[in-house]
């Protein structure tokens, strides 16, 4: 049987030491002979006693606000965690790494959102950024996480997803503005009119081929051996919030992700990154420079963009920036004409076989 431990003495000592303290000062300034006295050892030693009293309630309200303050993050924490889960280190043969960091140090949450998730029709990913950080985006990239993690399931086609996405950010703009109407005295952080999210949908097939529906947000970097060159570069569609959607919006086909080959898919926090001079993080440069270390692991590749941003920036971005690298370590396989029903078997024309770890 369990038993819940009663919180009641905290609640008590918490109030009662500053009360105790300062009916310690006030009775020894009423009642003590010494404190009635003018002259300069009285006055040293009353002002002693006064100045212990008020070191031990600035301390007691110190380590009271601390105690909020880990609870705070713990919170926080435990929310990113859901929110934002750890993804594995593969999925359906592709090789996952990410990671993400707040500018609000704070709150330990941003407003950049991604995941990936093996399908039948194969690895559906999404990359997000909602405008604004910190706790005030939680309850967006929530519902839009949300959405993606049940619509990827459920809907054949990227179009259809991205539409489930839109009608659950509408649906929260809507509860939010009801929650923010002047009748309910709370002054929003971010004006319900003024909200939008930029969303990256991608989808790769078993064979490798890849499709999009990009929403205002940048397009991410294709890896294949020492070559680095952006996905696309055809202009996105509006992100979801302002605008409406077209009726039948057509994913985009950006080629194939072959064996060994990586996407590198990001927020646009890490190129606006600046130092001290105001220069811009070059995300490109930093991938050529990471490339040429071998092997180029989505891990290794991670570390150094994150290395790279914080060394630029001397650990004070003014954005939340999110990182998601996915690189293909499926094994090559071909049909062999003379095998059974034509099923897929393993090439065999190399006697020694590629290792793409």
């Amino acid at each position: 049987m369990f038993r819940i431990k009663p919180r009641v003495p905290r609640k008590v000592l918490a109030l009662g030491l500053p009360t105790a303290w300062g009916a310690m000062a006030i009775t020894y300034k009423l009642a003590c002979p010494l404190a009635q006295q003018d002259s300069l050892g009285a006055r040293v030693v009353t002002s002693a006693v006064f100045f212990a009293v008020g070191t031990g309630l600035i301390l007691h309200v110190r380590q009271a606000l601390l105690r909020e303050l880990k609870q705070v993050r713990e919170v926080a924490g435990a929310a990113q965690s859901v929110l934002l889960r750890p993804l594995p280190p593969r999925i359906d043969g592709l090789n996952v790494a990410a990671a993400q960091l707040s500018a609000d140090r704070d709150a330990r949450v941003g407003g950049d959102l991604y995941e990936v998730i093996a399908t039948e029709q194969g690895v559906r990913v999404i990359m997000g950024d909602v405008r604004g950080h910190g706790i005030s985006a939680i309850g967006t990239v929530a519902a839009v996480l949300g959405s993606f993690r049940e619509a990827v399931h459920d809907e054949p086609d990227l179009g259809r997803v991205l539409h489930r996405l839109d009608r659950a950010l509408a649906r929260h703009l809507r509860e939010r503005a009801r929650d923010e109407h002047p009748a309910s005295g709370r002054e929003p952080d971010n004006p319900v009119s003024e909200e939008f999210v930029t969303v990256l949908l991608l989808e790769i097939a078993p064979d490798g081929e890849i499709t999009a529906l990009n929403c205002g947000h940048p397009w991410p970097y294709l890896l294949s051996g020492t070559s680095v060159e952006p996905l696309a570069r055809t202009d996105p569609l509006p992100p979801l919030g302002p605008f409406p959607l077209p009726a039948e919006p057509t994913p985009l086909p950006c080629g194939a992700l072959p064996p060994g080959d990586s996407l590198v898919l990001y927020t646009d926090g890490v190129e606006d990154a600046r130092d001290a001079r105001g220069r811009f993080f070059s995300l490109q440069a930093a991938l050529i420079g990471a490339v040429h270390h071998h092997p180029a692991t989505p891990q290794l590749i991670l570390r150094t963009l994150f290395t790279g941003l914080l060394r630029h920036t001397r650990g004070r971005q003014a954005d939340d920036i999110a990182l998601l690298v996915l690189r293909n370590d499926r094994a090559r396989f071909h049909c062999d004409p003379l095998g059974a029903r034509g099923t897929a078997r393993p090439a065999t024309h190399n006697p020694q076989p590629t290792n793409y770890l």
